[in-house]
């Protein structure tokens, strides 16, 4: 049987997330997988090594107050790698705390070997996620 096409794995990706399956979301990885975040906020790691600290990761974060409401690709882009793929990303949020919602746009690159993901770098615009958390300014 063939293995998934990386445009299968992001769509697979994209359900898990929706769906709040994080040991699925995880299990995509190769178990050496990787996933950098070169301009991750203050707080966040940068590098996550490994299938099992990329699962512990994620569910932090989906205990956090802030809800995926959607996660779509925009454009997929095949390299001349078959194995790499860039990805144009937006996601639209919630942070339930202040039901303020935002988009955020990020650039990915992945590494989709046999099926799985080895590594996976996002290029985020974390600014968005950082007005939201801001406190509203005061109207004059």
């Amino acid at each position: 049987m063939p293995s998934a096409t990386p445009a299968d794995v992001l769509a697979q990706r994209r359900r898990l997330i929706l769906n709040g399956d994080i040991d699925g979301y995880a299990d995509l990885f190769a178990p050496d997988g990787v996933i950098e975040a070169p301009f991750a906020p203050p707080g966040t790691p940068s590098r996550l090594e490994g299938r099992e600290a990329i699962r512990e990761y994620s569910r932090r974060v989906m205990a956090s107050p802030l809800r995926l409401e959607d996660y779509e690709v925009v454009e997929l882009y095949q390299t001349q790698d078959p194995e790499v793929v860039i990805v144009e990303m937006r996601a639209k949020a919630t942070l339930t705390t202040t039901g303020r919602s935002f988009v955020a746009t990020s650039i990915q690159i992945l590494r989709i070997r046999e099926g799985q993901i080895v590594l996976f770098r996002d290029f985020a615009d974390s600014r968005a996620l950082e007005d939201v958390i801001r406190e509203p300014r005061p109207e004059s």
